[in-house]
């Protein structure tokens, strides 16, 4: 399943994906700020592992998205056997340009525009998973399996 230009907000981008692609996925928005992986694993009742981080880069003039499982690192060895590169790491406002998500909230969900989506590994030791979804509070719950089919994510194993 291929994501779906939005011109619209970047949260209501994110409600109107789940809507027509799994509306029985609730966008879930807390009180509490989950920008970082030990904050969303206590907010989400979560072990930090479970929280699917989504990390931007860039390999050569491509932009895309890892999402890997919260207390997963990038290999940078096993990166570049992959892709041929190191990854660079966007700044806060290339990540803003890019994914229309703030620092935070970044999530491969609701994209203005369609990027390449790359699931970790990692994520397949959990039966649910819970990325971001676009807000520094706001949230899914999903299997590793569902997210990579609506982002159409191909499965690599690029972390330590």
């Amino acid at each position: 399943m291929k994501l779906k230009k939005s011109q619209a907000s970047s949260l209501q981008s994110v409600r109107e994906f789940f809507a027509e692609h799994a509306p029985e996925i609730e966008v879930l928005v807390t009180e509490e700020s989950s920008a970082a992986v030990a904050l969303a694993a206590v907010v989400h009742d979560v072990e930090p592992a479970q929280i699917a981080k989504t990390i931007c880069v860039r390999v050569g003039e491509t932009t895309m998205l890892v999402v890997a499982s919260g207390t997963a690192r990038l290999d940078n060895r096993k990166f570049k056997d992959r892709f041929g590169t190191k990854p660079r790491m966007l700044e806060a406002e290339e990540v803003l340009s890019a994914t229309s998500h703030p620092m935070g909230g970044v999530c491969p969900f609701g994209l203005p525009a369609l990027l390449p989506v790359y699931c970790e590994v990692s994520l397949r030791a959990f039966e649910e998973v819970v990325p971001a979804a676009d807000a520094i509070n706001a949230a899914v719950r999903l299997t590793p399996e569902r997210l990579a089919e609506f982002t159409a994510a191909e499965w690599v194993g690029i972390c330590k």
